[in-house]
């Protein structure tokens, strides 16, 4: 790092440096609520297992994209586990329900927003790399799954890129997921599809049976 732009990281609030490319390497948050608390938070408003593991799921993943880009994992996986932690008691007013509870418990602004941006129609817009990755793996991850529960064994490891795109093409196939989701989140990351296949596949195989795959 240039000594011009380190003087610039250390005199510059968060929201001014977005663009530069290593904030969450540099960005501890010491008072943010542990993963304990977090977890604690998605099942006290989620309730169905079928969510919760998708919480746990789309952490994993995040961990994973946070570990590739040089993120911070611990960040990433939070804000993976809470992203739809109010759908299932508040569907109709998801993501916002969540943003008081979220900012009440003294979650940082970019977790917060990145959750809010991860629904297309909150209008939020996904500034960070973090809020960006949060979109495009999140229906990605629950695809990926319904995949694998059709694999034999319901292993996920035995999930392939090309089974997945060719299943994409299905609109029969787990119908709820939005197709147009994972489209434009590709296109906003820049990373082929097969790649973020890949990541999703490796991040889920290590916790296959908390989320009830093989």
């Amino acid at each position: 790092m240039m000594a011009g732009q380190l003087w610039a990281w250390r005199n510059m609030n968060l929201r001014e440096v977005r663009g530069l490319p290593w904030p969450d390497r540099l960005c501890h948050h010491p008072e943010m609520p542990s993963r304990e608390d977090a977890l604690a938070t998605l099942h006290e408003h989620t309730k169905t297992d079928s969510l919760r593991r998708h919480g746990l799921a789309v952490e994993a993943v995040m961990r994973s994209a946070a570990a590739r880009v040089g993120g911070d994992p611990e960040l990433w996986g939070i804000t993976g586990l809470l992203h739809d932690f109010d759908y299932e008691a508040h569907p109709d007013e998801h993501p916002f329900w969540g943003r008081a509870v979220l900012e009440g418990q003294g979650y940082p602004e970019e977790v917060v927003l990145a959750i809010q941006g991860h629904a297309n129609f909150s209008g939020v817009p996904r500034e960070t790399e973090m809020a960006r990755w949060l979109f495009a793996l999140d229906e990605l991850t629950g695809f990926v799954m319904a995949v694998a529960m059709v694999q034999p064994g319901r292993e996920v490891a035995r999930v392939r890129a090309a089974s997945v795109a060719k299943k994409l093409k299905d609109k029969s196939f787990a119908r709820t997921v939005s197709r147009d989701d994972i489209s434009q989140g590709t296109a906003e990351l820049g990373v082929p599809l097969e790649e973020l296949v890949e990541l999703v596949v490796g991040a889920l195989t290590p916790i296959a049976g908390e989320l009830g795959l093989g």
